[in-house]
């Protein structure tokens, strides 16, 4: 923990989040070794322009997208879903505690992916298509995992409704609990 905050710290970061109080004494004495009596670091700034074009290109990034990366963030985003229309604002998935952060980025991706033309390392189209395949294969698993909980499959099928939505629509939804407001939250 002390070296990523550490790490933060020194790429200009003014603060962090930790997981636990606990934490927060090791996350404060990273930022003071770097910030001593400034109260941020707004004078180390990166000398970089980015763009649209760039935020979008995909194919520029390091890293490869994979058939696995795709289920994961299909499977996390539709869990967290679940969890949080049955009121549960954490949630934990694959023994971590995650929250609409991590469902967000995971849908954030699939959408730029599915927008984006881009393929996996397989070779396979990211498509819409190819996505819903993948939440009907996600969903049919969380149905036989949570047989013994029917209480929460009203909130499985309208987690899997507000995910297709939210990272299959044309249009990208800013965050993606919004639309569940109208249609769910009381």
């Amino acid at each position: 923990v002390r070296a990523d905050k550490d790490r933060e710290a020194g790429a200009g970061y003014d603060g962090s989040w930790v997981a636990h109080p606990d934490l927060v004494p090791i996350c404060e004495r990273a930022f003071a070794a770097v910030l001593g009596s400034k109260p941020n670091q707004l004078d180390q700034q990166r000398e970089v322009s980015i763009g649209a074009a760039e935020l979008l290109d995909v194919s520029s990034t390091a890293g490869e997208v994979t058939e696995a990366g795709v289920r994961s963030n299909v499977s996390v985003a539709v869990r967290y879903l679940m969890s949080w229309l049955s009121g549960t604002g954490a949630a934990a998935i694959d023994n971590l505690m995650e929250d609409a952060a991590t469902a967000e980025i995971s849908r954030s991706q699939l959408w730029q992916w599915t927008h984006a033309g881009t393929t996996t390392a397989g070779g396979t189209a990211i498509t819409a298509a190819y996505v819903r395949t993948v939440v009907e294969e996600v969903y049919a698993e969380l149905v036989i995992a949570l047989v013994d909980q029917p209480d929460v499959m009203e909130a499985l099928d309208h987690a899997r409704a507000l995910f297709e939505r939210v990272a299959l629509d044309g249009d990208f939804v800013e965050f993606l609990t919004l639309p569940a407001y109208d249609e769910y939250v009381e």
